[in-house]
């Protein structure tokens, strides 16, 4: 199934550092994923896992210290040409977490959304320019009326929409969604979600969903890998992970998402993570596919448990 997509997205040993000599900090390591066009790949990890860290290196805003990523088959990592670089912020977008702090508080929303056409001069006149405006404002949800207004006058959820139109109207074929429905209500979640959706269908876009709580990206993604501490230890199709969990970090996880019926929430178990309970002080790990499409971060001796395990 998985060769007959298309990659869009190739990130291959991918590591991120910070600091240097002896402050040096390892954010991801041995990061290793494709996206394929059209799906919803989730990146899941509690907060400091570098979930947010791969995002912003797909961006060339955190530059990858080791390995390589590929967006449509060009390499974007490392030193690259001017043109390749507008080529990259033009055809990948973010929506970042923090709606506040991602707009600029002194220019109108006109201006916010209109950024990305002007630096790159998408449209043919002032008249093209505003009608564009106008259908990415409209198309999130909002009045036209609001372009004239400053992001101080409105919700947390509708600043979120702003940005979203902001990365929209750049008409882009991958988009990074940090988080962002985290600092949102969990009545505006679902509408910000629904909203990616139908952008989704009607547009051919592919995202990277970066969250914390796999119950949201259980709604939204095809593909979802789970990051502890920088590295991938789990990666599998939506189902076969709510299902086939492996990796006890994945387990502990799962047992953490909020269940509707409060009998079963109140009796069940939540499974604490405990690394030390690897040993591979001599049997190293690696990031190997278990089944079709299911890829775990194991040495040899786990290697044979999951695969007693596998259903």
């Amino acid at each position: 199934m998985a060769n007959e997509k298309e990659v869009i997205l190739s990130v291959k040993d991918l590591e991120v550092t910070f600091g240097s000599g002896k402050k040096t900090f390892t954010a991801v390591q041995d990061v290793n994923f494709d996206v394929y066009k059209g799906e919803t790949f989730s990146l899941v990890g509690e907060s400091g896992s570098g979930k947010t860290t791969i995002g912003r290196a797909i961006m060339r805003i955190n530059p990858a210290t080791k390995g390589e990523i590929y967006f449509k088959n060009k390499k974007i990592s490392g030193k690259i040409s001017k043109d390749l670089d507008k080529w990259v912020v033009r055809n990948i977008q973010m929506v970042f977490q923090d709606p506040a702090a991602s707009l600029n508080e002194r220019a109108t929303v006109d201006y916010i959304v209109s950024e990305g056409i002007y630096n790159f001069h998408l449209y043919e006149n002032e008249e093209d320019r505003q009608r564009k405006v106008v259908k990415a404002i409209t198309e999130v949800g909002l009045l036209e009326e609001h372009l004239t207004r400053y992001p101080h006058e409105f919700s947390g959820g509708q600043r979120q929409r702003i940005g979203i139109a902001r990365a929209m109207i750049m008409d882009p074929t991958l988009l990074i969604a940090d988080e962002p429905i985290s600092a949102l209500d969990v009545s505006i979640r679902a509408q910000v979600l629904n909203l990616l959706k139908k952008f989704q269908k009607e547009k051919d876009l592919t995202i990277v969903f970066i969250a914390h709580d796999l119950s949201v990206v259980r709604f939204i993604s095809d593909r979802i890998a789970v990051i502890h501490k920088g590295r991938i230890v789990e990666l599998a199709e939506t189902e076969e992970l709510f299902k086939n969990s492996l990796h006890p970090y994945t387990k502990s996880l799962l047992s953490a998402v909020p269940m509707p019926d409060p009998q079963i929430e109140k009796n069940k178990q939540l499974i604490v993570y405990d690394p030390s309970q690897h040993d591979y002080s001599v049997d190293k790990p690696s990031f190997q596919e278990i089944k079709p499409g299911h890829f775990i971060w194991a040495n040899e001796k786990e290697m044979e448990e999951y695969r007693k395990k596998i259903r």
